[in-house]
């Protein structure tokens, strides 16, 4: 019956109807069924029915306790000696993040981990202990190490990307999300990234607010009271940040204008460290980040 053309293979033993088209969650679920039921859902899979949208969706990942010989096509089968926390078939957070953490960006890293704090994802008390009680995993000492990066009040990757990139090239830390009221104590906005002694904020720019009438049209406004109230701001955008030094000139310019009379970015041994590669597949790092 199941070699009919009604039918389709998602995962071996698992099938689907020609008709019905898997959803995410759904995918994850047909992975479990093809898996031994020890094996725990891990690494930025993990992360996914908590709504994280980063990275390529295959492989699925998994991770299973002890010695294995699986291979699936569209699922990883990880193992490790010893298994982070867990339950009900998922590996918790904490232990996801820092698996994950392996195969990230260290901005990446960071990015990740303000995304899972702003929304009550992450616990730092439980990320603590699981580093403390296996500090052995690959990435545990970039984890450690990131830490002082993350700011829960950051709401999206893009702003915790450009904030990362302002703070390694040495320009001041900006304040993130802050809400900014006039004279009169009305409220104007909410700006992603500020800078309050320069009145300057630097403000992301999905295509959301492109695309969106109705954001348009707010966004329209919403400048035109920073404005009055003699607030300078940058928009920048994903395009923008695809050449983070460009993006980092151009914040320390507006900075200028806006009366900042520090150092000049510049882009040595922080900036590249926060760039370098993956830790899997090249173990150790550099230790060049500084601490907040």
């Amino acid at each position: 019956m199941l070699e009919h053309p009604r039918f389709v293979q998602v995962f071996p033993r698992v099938y689907r109807s020609h008709e019905t088209h898997l959803t995410t969650l759904e995918l994850i679920e047909a992975a479990r069924l093809a898996l031994p039921p020890d094996a725990q859902l891990s690494h930025l899979t993990r992360l996914l029915p908590g709504g994280l949208d980063f990275g390529p969706l295959l492989p699925l990942r998994f991770t299973l306790p002890r010695d294995h010989h699986l291979t699936f096509d569209r699922i990883f089968v990880h193992r490790t000696v010893a298994m982070p926390p867990h339950r009900d078939g998922s590996i918790d957070v904490e232990g996801a993040f820092v698996m994950a953490a392996a195969e990230l960006l260290p901005i990446e890293v960071v990015m990740v981990g303000d995304w899972l704090l702003h929304r009550g994802h992450l616990r730092l008390d439980r990320l603590q202990r699981l580093l403390d009680d296996q500090p052995w995993r690959v990435a545990a000492p970039l984890v450690r190490r990131m830490l002082p990066w993350m700011d829960a009040a950051a709401a999206s990757l893009q702003e915790s990307r450009l904030r990362c990139l302002v703070v390694a090239s040495g320009l001041p830390r900006p304040a993130v999300n802050v809400d900014l009221h006039d004279a009169a104590g009305r409220f104007l906005a909410r700006g992603d990234l500020v800078y309050v002694a320069w009145r300057l904020l630097l403000e992301f720019e999905g295509r959301q607010h492109a695309l969106d009438v109705r954001q348009f049209q707010h966004d329209v406004h919403r400048y035109g009271r920073l404005r009055e109230e003699a607030w300078a701001y940058l928009q920048v955008t994903s395009e923008m940040l695809a050449h983070p030094r460009t993006t980092v000139l151009e914040v320390h310019r507006a900075l200028v204008r806006a009366g900042y009379d520090g150092p000049a970015p510049h882009f040595g041994r922080t900036w590249h460290a926060l760039l370098a590669a993956p830790l899997v597949g090249a173990p150790g790092s550099s230790g060049a980040f500084p601490t907040f």
